[in-house]
């Protein structure tokens, strides 16, 4: 079976994690998803484990995919993109404002080739503005959008990042979305448009339902810190560390009949959900008092059986093994004739007619520039001169270790 987005193709020429991730999504459901790189590649086939030449942190970004490298500056190789510009139907792109341009591939010269195409920009902070011409990574936006606020140190108030890069992937998932999104109404309406998405305007939306919520009517703000609703919600128990979280009163008493302190239902300061949070900084230091009594297991199975929310916390190698995650099948391991055993996590999103599924692992730089080239008309020879030339260029995998 083929997957939902199985006959579109889509050019990308995204580098790092939040366009590659997007337009991988794209390629898990089917997409004919073309990734453009310079001679060299790019960053990320230099980043994480190596295996052949094939860098772990590439390939998570970059699966099902194929690859064609070429150099962009030679009239010839520009020449190459431009034709493969008249078989797509999406082209992405996230390098910073009037790059593209420059490139040679700005949306009007692309219109002109395919008109119907889906043109994405996505940017760090937009087109305009004092940060739009300037260089981004993750943290800078984490700093820009106020996460790295309601991270914060909740003694010393010292603001923190995630250690995980929350605004690239989440740009990502937006991206995807729009991109769909972008390809529906083409198909209602006959009109391609230009999407254009920042990873700030990403990250304020994403934020805002709980964490900035408290600023939705003007003139009359609260102090979003106060009604923020996530919690530090980490216990040390006896042989490890858990989290469980009480927010209905069923839940609250759940909590109360495991730590087996049933005096607390009734006690004023927490008898109702309001008066929990209110007091939510006494509460924590009396539930975190009882837990700390307990072994984790012994704990977990007793907050389960009051349908109490809570987990283990898990460490990144122990996730591996644990039955949830084996029960879903999340995480999938493929045979790769090159790499051999690669684990991947399988699409998140299940359809049940057209399935997602990881078609192949990430391409080796330039593993499909004369297949790709064929598609377009170009024979042999030509691919070989060009080849010749410098204006295309592959990488094989590197010898196995002995």
């Amino acid at each position: 079976m083929t997957g939902p987005l199985d006959g579109f193709r889509v050019i990308d020429l995204t580098a790092m994690v939040s366009g590659p991730v997007a337009t991988m999504m794209l390629a898990d459901q089917g997409a004919d998803v073309i990734k453009i790189e310079p001679p060299g590649g790019e960053l990320m086939r230099r980043v994480g484990i190596d295996n052949r030449g094939m860098a772990s942190s590439f390939l998570s970004c970059n699966r099902s995919k194929r690859s064609l490298a070429v150099d962009l500056k030679a009239p010839e190789g520009l020449a190459v993109v431009r034709k493969l510009v008249g078989t797509a139907d999406v082209l992405v792109q996230n390098f910073r404002p009037g790059a593209i341009d420059r490139m040679g591939l700005g949306e009007e010269t692309v219109r002109a080739i395919r008109p119907d195409i889906v043109y994405v920009s996505i940017s760090g902070f937009g087109e305009s503005g004092p940060y739009s011409g300037q260089r981004v990574y993750d943290p800078v936006i984490q700093a820009l959008c106020g996460l790295a606020e309601i991270q914060s140190d909740r003694k010393t108030g010292t603001p923190r990042m995630v250690r995980t890069i929350v605004p690239d992937k989440t740009t990502a998932v937006t991206a995807a979305q729009a991109i769909t999104a972008a390809l529906l109404a083409r198909e209602r309406t006959g009109r391609a448009q230009h999407v254009r998405l920042s990873m700030l305007d990403t990250m304020v939306a994403y934020l805002w339902p709980e964490s900035m919520s408290a600023l939705n009517y003007v003139g009359r703000e609260g102090d979003p810190a106060r009604g923020q609703m996530g919690l530090d919600l980490i216990y040390r128990t006896q042989d490890g560390y858990i989290t469980a979280g009480a927010v209905t009163d069923a839940e609250w008493l759940g909590m109360c009949e495991a730590l087996e302190r049933p005096d607390l239902v009734e006690d004023e300061r927490f008898r109702t959900p309001g008066a929990r949070f209110r007091n939510a900084a006494e509460r924590r230091e009396i539930t975190a008092g009882e837990i700390a009594k307990h072994a984790s297991a012994d704990l977990i199975e007793r907050l389960q059986a009051r349908q109490v929310p809570c987990a283990p916390i898990l460490s990144r190698m122990d996730v591996l093994e644990n039955d949830q995650v084996e029960q879903n099948r999340i995480i999938e391991v493929h045979e790769d004739p090159v790499l051999g055993p690669v684990r991947q996590p399988r699409p998140a999103a299940r359809f049940e007619a057209t399935p997602a599924t990881i078609r192949r692992m990430a391409p080796f730089l330039g593993a499909d520039n004369a297949d790709i080239l064929a598609e377009l008309g170009y024979g042999t020879d030509e691919v070989r001169k060009l080849t010749d030339d410098g204006v295309l260029v592959s990488r094989p995998p590197e010898p196995a270790e002995s």
